[in-house]
């Protein structure tokens, strides 16, 4: 009997094992494969207005699976910091890693655009959003007209210094296709100010610190500069202006327009900022990506954002939207201005 007890107690051994594992695969399920990857690659993941475009592509993914039932993974591989030939890589790595679709704001057109079309031949469409690669085969741009916001940021600026002044313009990264075009704008518009001189273009890296220590370096050289035009708001992302610059002296007008610059409208130093909506920029393209991809919808080639004028007038307005869109570090004090 010995002989046969022995294996019969190994074989339901053997059993129970296999039940029990059975058991502990039903209580950790595989998690679904999501119906759309999208592969959303911003300029750099230390600019804050990409933070926001990154909030808003997550609320969109929320809402098509509420509203569609569809699931959307939205997978980050933006880089640190501004680099086109980085960014060209993760467009190839997107790829690779089974990404269905890849959502791009372009640092360097030039060095993308063959990256882009390599993903569109091998099956994985592409859209882009704020800075675009308009010699690619991205099926749709998202974003504001940078030559006509460029115009519309002088003219802003001429109003608060009087039509008549020494002008420089911030320009951030002097690769990016959609800042270049707003410098011109700048230009372009200063053409029709004869008492406007525009004193330089300066370039620097995108960091709040970066930035402002150009204007510094740049005022301190040049003392008569009395306006600046700022393609971008990464100056105004940090608190070292509010105390440095003499806003009876200086005016500021820039675009964008994240918590922390509204500071400097109060202050009267940037009466004026244009605002990108830039929770949109994520949350407007993922929907976009999933009409075209998933519904099967045409969609427009070029899909046309406005700038929002934020000033002391609307100061309260602006600041609620920011905290709906999410933004976690809006000021108080201005969420009960008008």
């Amino acid at each position: 009997m010995k002989h046969v007890v022995a294996p019969l107690r190994i074989s339901l051994a053997i059993l129970s094992l296999a039940f029990g594992a059975a058991c502990g695969g039903q209580s950790q399920p595989t998690p679904q494969k999501p119906d759309l990857k999208i592969a959303m690659i911003a300029k750099s993941s230390s600019n804050p207005v990409f933070a926001a475009a990154h909030q808003g592509a997550d609320a969109a993914a929320k809402e098509l699976l509420q509203q569609r039932g569809l699931r959307i993974e939205v997978a980050w591989l933006t880089p640190p910091e501004e680099d086109g030939q980085v960014q060209a890589q993760r467009i190839a790595q997107a790829v690779s890693e089974g990404a269905n679709v890849v959502l791009i704001s372009c640092s360097d057109a030039s060095k993308v655009t063959p990256a882009i079309d390599d993903a569109v031949a091998k099956g994985v469409p592409v859209m882009t959003f704020d800075s675009d690669a308009p010699e690619s085969k991205r099926f749709a741009f998202l974003g504001i007209d940078d030559v006509k916001a460029g115009q519309r940021l002088l003219e802003e600026l001429t109003e608060q210094i009087g039509d008549a002044g020494n002008v420089a313009i911030l320009a951030g990264n002097e690769n990016a296709p959609n800042l270049q075009k707003r410098v011109e704008g700048v230009k372009e518009a200063a053409k029709s100010h004869p008492k406007i001189k525009i004193v330089g273009t300066y370039y620097h890296a995108e960091t709040p610190d970066a930035a402002a220590a150009e204007v510094l370096r740049v005022q301190k050289a040049n003392p008569k500069i009395n306006g600046w035009a700022m393609i971008g708001g990464w100056a105004l992302y940090g608190q070292t202006l509010l105390t440095a610059v003499d806003p009876a002296k200086v005016k500021i007008v820039a675009i964008d327009a994240l918590p922390a610059a509204l500071a400097y409208v109060q202050k009267g130093l940037a009466p004026v900022l244009l605002a990108q909506p830039t929770y949109d920029w994520g949350h407007e393209s993922v929907r976009t990506i999933a009409d075209k991809v998933r519904a099967k919808k045409e969609v427009p080639q070029i899909i046309p954002m406005e700038l929002f004028r934020v000033s002391s007038d609307n100061l309260g307005t602006w600041a609620r939207q920011l905290k709906r869109w999410g933004f976690t570090d809006v000021p108080e004090q201005y969420l009960a201005l008008p």
